[in-house]
Parts: structure tokens; sequence; C-alpha cells
């Protein structure tokens, strides 16, 4: 099994930290050289204390696995001998509260829009090919949340 890794990376700088008005801005680092800014929310944490720019854990969860999923598709579409030319997925995701009151993503909505040369798939083949890609996305294997694919061909 892999093991994966992420650096992440807050600093109070001058900033006032008892007051709780400090800034939630940090930067995500990965091992191929990447760095994504990174936030809470504006509707968990308003701005200025949060950065609109930067990616909030929420959605970066959404885009995990939407990533994952699109991943899976592809290696299946290739395999089934489709030529993939356009994957697009508008995903998003709703929260919801569990028994405690504690909030967790509870759904998550794919909407992967994709487009082809060659032999054109039906409905039917591109949704087999999404339930393929979901039963293998590990991204999905690791989260509680209904994810449902909404799957359209063009």
């Amino acid at each position: 099994m892999g093991v994966y890794e992420a650096k992440v990376v807050w600093t109070r700088g001058d900033q006032q930290f008892l007051d709780k008005g400090y800034s939630r801005a940090h930067s995500w680092s990965f091992d191929g050289g990447a760095v994504v800014p990174g936030s809470s929310a504006p509707s968990s944490v308003p701005v200025p204390m949060s950065d609109p720019a930067g990616v909030d854990p929420e959605e970066a969860m959404i885009a995990s696995l939407s990533s994952c999923h699109m991943l899976w598709f592809l290696a299946f579409a290739a395999n089934a001998g489709l030529v993939v030319d356009t994957y697009v997925d508008e995903a998003s995701g709703k929260m919801g509260k569990v028994e405690n009151g504690k909030r967790y993503l509870a759904e998550v909505t794919l909407r992967p829009f994709t487009s082809f040369t060659g032999r054109e798939p039906d409905q039917a083949e591109i949704d087999a090919l999404h339930h393929q890609a979901h039963d293998h996305c590990e991204m999905a294997h690791s989260v509680r949340a209904t994810i449902t694919v909404e799957a359209t061909i063009g």
C-alpha cells in the first residue's frame, strides 16, 4: 500500500491569537511541488479571517472524490475502447449533522459530463462505467457521505 503525504503550514505572524481574529489562511504543499492556498470556508469563518481564494477542507474533500472517480472512469473508458475528449465534473456537497450535533459531509453529487471521439457510448454504458469507477475509487471507500453520480454525455 502506498503512503501519501501533504504538508500544511500556518503561521500567526504578528496577529493577535486569543481574540480568535487570526487569519485561517494557510498552505498545502505536495510532493510534486504544488502549493495550494488553504483557508476555512467563508461560510464558517467570516472574511477577513478566512480567505475566499483559499481551498477549504470541504471543497478539497469534494475535489478529491471527484478526481478519484474521474481517474478510474478514464481508465475504464480506455479499457472499453472509448476515446474521451472532455471530462468536466461540477461536483457539490452538502453538510449534515450526526446524532450528537457534529457536522460532517453527508452528501456528494458528482455531475460528470463527457464527450468522445469515435464510438459514442449510450447512457447505459456510461452509467456502467461510472458504477465501475465508483466501486474502485479509494476516496469513495473512505467516506461515509452518500455519493450520487448524475452523468451526462455530449
